[in-house]
C-alpha cells in the first residue's frame, strides 16, 4: 500500500481481514493514512495524473446579490432535506452552521469588493433534520451580473491501469465508518474552543450511532473521544501560550476550558509544568 500511495494511488485500500488483529490494526491505520492524504490533496485542488478524474457536482445553488437562495439543483433538494419552496424562502446564511458563519461572513465581505471573485472553501450546511454536512464549495461571482454560484464537487477517480482494479475493490462498510469517524475527528479539531457535544449528539449530527463511534475513536485513535478532544485543546494552548502574548486566562477560553483552575489541572496534569512556566514572546503581567 505504501508503493500504491507513493506511486499517486490515494485511492488504494486494503480490505479488511480476520486472519491477524496486528496485520488488522495496521491495515486500518493505513487506510486512514490514505484517505487523509486523498481529502488533504482534494482540498488542496491538486491534481495527481494516476488517475483520470471526473468532477461531479453534488449540490449547486445560485444565490443574489443578497444571498438569497435563487435556484438549486435536484441533488441540492435531497442531499439537504428542504422541500423546494422552503428552500426558496431562505437565505443562504440560513443554512450555515454555526462553526461556518464566520468564515461566510468573510466570504461576503471578499464578494462585495471583488468583482472576479473565485474560492474554494469548506463550509458546513445544516440539513432540514438538523444534521451537519460538511462540503468543500467552489464559489464564484459572475462577471457582469449580480448572481453567486456554489458548487459543491465530488471527486470520481478511475484506475488509470484498468478496470480490474475497479471491478475487484468495493467500499466496505467498515472504511464508510472510517470516513464518518474522520469528519467527525475534523470537526472536533475546528472546534476547540466550542464544548464538546455528547457522543449521542456527535452521533445524530454525522448520521452514525454512539457505539460506532466510541468504538471507532478507540480502534483509529486508541483513544476516547473526551481524550482526544482534551489532548487537542491542550496541545492547541501550549501552542498559544509559546507563541503569542495572549494572557493565559484568554488562551485557556480560546481553548474551550470554562475556568482558568479547570485549565490550569489539566495542563499540568499532561505536561508536568503549569502554564506559566513556559518561556513566552513576552512577559505577561
Amino acid at each position: 500500500m505504501l508503493f500504491e500511495l507513493a506511486t499517486g494511488n490515494l485511492a488504494f485500500r486494503i480490505e479488511p481481514t480476520e486472519s491477524n488483529d496486528e496485520i488488522e490494526e495496521l491495515s486500518s491505520v493505513l487506510n486512514i493514512l490514505g484517505l487523509t492524504l486523498q481529502n488533504t490533496t482534494a482540498k488542496s485542488g491538486y491534481i495527481i495524473p494516476y488517475y483520470n478524474y471526473q468532477s461531479v457536482i453534488q449540490n449547486a445553488f445560485i444565490l443574489s446579490k443578497d444571498y438569497n437562495i435563487k435556484s438549486f439543483n435536484a441533488l441540492a433538494i435531497k442531499n439537504l432535506g428542504y422541500s423546494p419552496g422552503k428552500l426558496n424562502e431562505m437565505i443562504f446564511d440560513d443554512i450555515i452552521a454555526k462553526q461556518s458563519s464566520d468564515a461566510w461572513q468573510s466570504i461576503k465581505e471578499e464578494i462585495q469588493n471583488n468583482e472576479e471573485y473565485h474560492s474554494t472553501v469548506q463550509l458546513v450546511l445544516i440539513s432540514g433534520n438538523k444534521k451537519l454536512l460538511p462540503l468543500h464549495f467552489t464559489i464564484s461571482k459572475l462577471l457582469n451580473h449580480n448572481e453567486i454560484i456554489l458548487t459543491s464537487l465530488t471527486t470520481v477517480l478511475q484506475d488509470s491501469l484498468g478496470d480490474t482494479f475497479n471491478s475487484n475493490y468495493k467500499l466496505t462498510p467498515r472504511l464508510k465508518d472510517s470516513e464518518i469517524i474522520q469528519n467527525v475527528y475534523n470537526y472536533i479539531i475546528n472546534n476547540l474552543e466550542e464544548p464538546l457535544p455528547s457522543v449521542k449528539a456527535l452521533a445524530k449530527m454525522f448520521g452514525s450511532n454512539e457505539f460506532k463511534l466510541k468504538e471507532g475513536f478507540r480502534h483509529f485513535f486508541n483513544t476516547s473521544i473526551y481524550k482526544l478532544y482534551n489532548e487537542e485543546r491542550l496541545k492547541k494552548a501550549h501552542n498559544l501560550i509559546e507563541k503569542t502574548d495572549l494572557s493565559l486566562k484568554e488562551i485557556c477560553f480560546m481553548c474551550g476550558f470554562n475556568s482558568y483552575l479547570n485549565f490550569y489541572k489539566a495542563f499540568k496534569k499532561k505536561y508536568r509544568y503549569s502554564p506559566s512556566e513556559l518561556n513566552r514572546p513576552s512577559k505577561m503581567e
